[in-house]
């Protein structure tokens, strides 16, 4: 094959990881099968134990292939924010994953991957995955590591009132939570 060509499986591995995002979105880990993320992209069970040996690791691809997505959105904020203030860039940032989760496919397997992150394999991507979303919010806004700490809690507030519903309850303990929070 000539070099810096892709083959047909070099090419399928991410639509595979793709579908197993909404796949593993929709069922959570213990309720999907290899069988189900194969059938939803069309080809064998073995085809996909071509690109991913376990279960684990199509897991693990699918949070990596999440991930990739989440930090595209973030710099993207942080290249629309409205300056250079570290504040800015971090509300810039936050609207941007705000918009992303709006389709909750990645907000659930997320959630997804924090209620298995025993599994070593998931556990492992869970944090690689954190970890760019907490270095690049470091490094893009520049805010103290408070900030960006306040500003990756706010998030995983922002996960519990958008999985829960808090926003459509009208009682004051839902306020509390909802206020100041944006989400679509």
């Amino acid at each position: 094959m000539a070099r810096g060509i892709l083959s047909t499986a070099e090419l399928r591995r991410p639509v595979v990881a793709a579908t197993a995002v909404r796949a593993f979105a929709h069922g959570g880990y213990h309720g999907t099968t290899v069988a189900d993320v194969a059938r939803a992209a069309k080809i064998s069970p073995a085809y996909v134990f071509k690109f991913f040996p376990s279960k684990e690791k199509l897991f693990a691809a699918a949070l990596e292939s999440c991930f990739d997505q989440v930090v595209d959105a973030l710099e993207r904020g942080a290249g629309a924010a409205a300056s250079a203030d570290p504040a800015d860039i971090l509300d810039a940032m936050g609207d941007a994953y705000a918009q992303l989760i709006a389709d909750r496919t990645l907000l659930l397997l997320q959630v997804h991957a924090q209620s298995v992150a025993e599994v070593p394999e998931i556990g492992a991507g869970l944090r690689a995955g954190l970890k760019r979303v907490v270095e690049l919010a470091r490094a893009r806004s520049g805010a103290p590591d408070e900030a960006v700490q306040r500003f990756m809690a706010y998030g995983q507030l922002c996960h519990l009132i958008v999985t829960a519903g808090v926003d459509e309850i009208p009682e004051g303990w839902a306020r509390l939570l909802d206020a100041g929070i944006r989400h679509p």
